[in-house]
């Protein structure tokens, strides 16, 4: 018997978020058995799109399932779309759209009508969820100019959390000597370790706030003696040298805002396609003391996630996606404030006037680094109680029955394709014909 057909259009390849939650998405559906999946691999900005290994087999399962051209021979009972709202379309009899949302209080206006689209939308957070109920645009009357109406969501939405691979993910002391080797450069035996993209907009305004965590740093430690270090795993879009030299120029001129009289603590940038096994040894190094990001806003926080595994203490913004996993009892959720979106954050597209994210209140954030650089055990029961918390509730196997729940619940049960058995022919001429035997007839 025949599985419904699931088309899933996403940038499966890309070294990118969305890519490593498609990718996810992907071995999940194929994990459930439920399915015949074929995948049309498709770009993220200018993101690398190496991704797929040919010698990994979670990446073989994904990579035999690719389409060589975007057609198929019926239509898809099921099209999974993982892009942006605004790209969203219907090619199948049911149609899911899966985005991670924006980092702010509103969604833009046609991320609304690609999300009226779809059959099903898929978040991952409450926060996302929660920012496109909250988002409506009103309908004005060419003519009149008057207001005849609002255009909102009117479809409905899931929360799937990303989980994490916890196979990958988890504490370990096995490091690669080759990284063993790299760490050597770090001078510190206590660091902090910020992991996460570095984009676009001016100092305190790029998304992730990494400029203004940068400074506070430097401003926190300067001059100190024994100070830690602050490790860098960061870039732009890519990993070019080009990337690498943008990065290093924008550290150097934060650097040149800060007025000190001797030194300076150390910044060490990590620049490179890291695999997740890496990835999972830079969480884990014993160099790496504690994990801090003071985001804007996150739709999930994929990073944050993965290393509050490691069991180190994790410093995060107190508001926006993140707070699924990351609750004030087990982290440390430093304060802020909400104010409007500045329009060099995001592209023109994407900017929703009055809408709005955080910033953390910089002064608590340096009161919060010297903290934990000085009492560091005090948090280091909760760190370690956090990971098993996170790996058990968040990981890949747990999200993997949750979208089995979440297509049970919405996707129709679509017709049985029934095998017709047509008896079998025998060729004209065949010779073994049976003997047709007659009645025999008297002569009138």
């Amino acid at each position: 018997m025949s599985k419904p057909l699931v088309l899933v259009t996403a940038p499966v390849a890309t070294r990118s978020g969305y890519g490593a939650h498609a990718r996810d998405i992907v071995r999940s559906l194929i994990k459930l058995d439920k399915y015949d999946i074929k995948i049309w691999n498709v770009k993220w900005g200018s993101t690398p799109m190496n991704a797929l290994q040919k010698d990994d087999p979670n990446d073989t399962m994904i990579i035999d399932r690719l389409l060589s051209d975007a057609s198929l021979p019926q239509q898809p009972d099921v099209h999974i779309h993982i892009v942006i709202p605004s790209e969203f379309q219907t090619f199948g009899k049911f149609n899911i759209g899966i985005t991670a949302g924006l980092e702010c209080t509103a969604i833009p206006h046609k991320w609304v009508e690609g999300l009226n689209k779809m059959d099903l939308n898929i978040v991952p957070s409450n926060f996302v969820k929660e920012s496109i109920a909250s988002t409506s645009f009103d309908v004005v009357d060419d003519n009149t100019k008057q207001v005849k109406g609002q255009i909102r969501n009117q479809k409905p939405i899931e929360v799937l959390f990303e989980g994490a691979d916890t196979n990958i993910f988890k504490q370990t002391k096995e490091f690669s000597k080759m990284f063993v080797d790299e760490m050597k450069n770090v001078s510190e035996s206590f660091n902090f370790l910020y992991t996460g993209h570095w984009l676009q907009g001016k100092l305190g305004e790029d998304r992730k706030d990494t400029g203004m965590l940068l400074k506070v740093f430097l401003e926190t430690f300067k001059d100190t003696k024994n100070a830690p270090g602050l490790i860098m795993k960061t870039s732009g879009a890519g990993f070019s040298v080009i990337d690498r030299e943008d990065i290093l120029d924008k550290i150097n001129k934060v650097r040149e805002t800060v007025k000190y009289k001797k030194t300076l603590p150390s910044v060490y940038l990590l620049h490179g396609d890291f695999t997740d096994h890496e990835m999972n040894e830079l969480y884990n190094h014993p160099k790496v003391k504690a994990h801090v990001n003071i985001t804007h806003g996150e739709g999930f926080g994929r990073p944050l996630l993965e290393s509050s595994i490691s069991g180190k203490p994790v410093i995060a913004s107190g508001w926006s996606g993140h707070l699924d996993f990351l609750s004030k009892q087990l982290a440390i959720l430093v304060g802020g404030s909400l104010g409007d979106v500045p329009k060099s954050s995001f592209p023109k597209d994407m900017y929703v006037k009055g809408a709005q994210w955080f910033t953390a209140n910089y002064n608590e954030v340096s009161a919060v680094l010297k903290d934990v650089r000085n009492n560091y055990k005090k948090y280091t029961l909760k760190s370690k109680k956090l990971s098993k918390v996170n790996s058990s509730l968040y990981s890949l196997d747990k999200m993997t029955v949750e979208l089995d729940k979440i297509l049970d619940k919405y996707v129709p049960k679509f017709a049985k394709k029934v095998e017709l058995k047509l008896p079998k022919l025998k060729k004209v001429g065949q010779t073994n014909t049976p003997e047709i035997k007659l009645p025999k007839l008297k002569k009138v």
